[in-house]
């Protein structure tokens, strides 16, 4: 059995934009895939560490961080 994650970002217009464009947008993606012959299998949550920017010489310098990245999991 065969695994592919690819990620999720959804884009939307925050003046025209509501839910049902990024159940769309998922929605889409999925077609995709399931007529490439892969099967969706669910949206997975992953929580990732970016680690700080010391910048040049400490100036520009960014602390680290905690975010989470959307993974759609399919399988053949």
């Amino acid at each position: 059995m065969e695994y592919k994650v690819v990620p999720f970002v959804a884009s939307i217009d925050p003046k025209k934009g509501n839910s049902n464009h990024v159940a769309e947008q998922l929605e889409s993606l999925i077609k995709d895939y399931n007529n490439q012959g892969w099967e969706y299998i669910r949206l997975e949550g992953v929580s990732t560490f970016v680690h700080p920017d010391n910048g040049c010489f400490g100036l520009g310098a960014k602390a680290g961080y905690t975010t989470t990245r959307q993974m759609v999991v399919f399988r053949k």
